[in-house]
């Protein structure tokens, strides 16, 4: 692996609707997709807004997405990329307990077919990077653990 500081160094940031994407300099360097979890959501999914959660259990998360889940969906950013190589890089900022990552196909048959990735293991503080080749689709991404939303991201050919 390339070590953090060459790869910054040799990348172009675009700020696209307030997701970060890193765009390998290199035809063969993925494009990083950095997205920031804080209380029940992940910030740049619902453009940068943070609703203030702090929840200490699952269970919070659970009732502030049931009573606001569909306002926030209609307002979320749709992420839209294109085919290819990608590492989604999942931060935890302060949030109590550990989370991760789950991005996967838009319905059963989609959740077959197309690729996915997932892990979990997030402390206050840390961060991880989630490699995936996308193809052509449409896909969910979401922290079972936090719980988040299921934000919607769009793989065009």
């Amino acid at each position: 692996m390339i070590p953090m500081t060459t790869r910054l160094a040799a990348a172009l940031i675009v700020a696209a609707g307030g997701l970060t994407l890193v765009a390998g300099a290199q035809a063969d360097e993925p494009t990083v997709i950095e997205l920031t979890q804080v209380g029940c959501q992940f910030l740049e999914s619902e453009n940068g807004a943070n609703h203030g959660i702090h929840p200490s259990s699952k269970a919070e998360c659970e009732t502030f997405n049931e009573a606001t889940g569909d306002d926030r969906l209609a307002e979320a950013k749709v992420l839209r990329v294109s085919a290819g190589d990608y590492v989604f890089r999942v931060a935890n900022q302060g949030v109590p307990y550990e989370l991760g990552f789950w991005l996967r196909g838009d319905g059963l048959i989609s959740r077959a077919r197309l690729p996915s990735v997932s892990g979990g293991g997030l402390a206050d503080g840390d961060s991880e990077d989630f490699a995936v080749t996308l193809v052509p689709g449409e896909y969910l991404y979401s922290c079972p653990l936090n719980p988040t939303l299921d934000y919607r991201l769009v793989v065009d050919g």
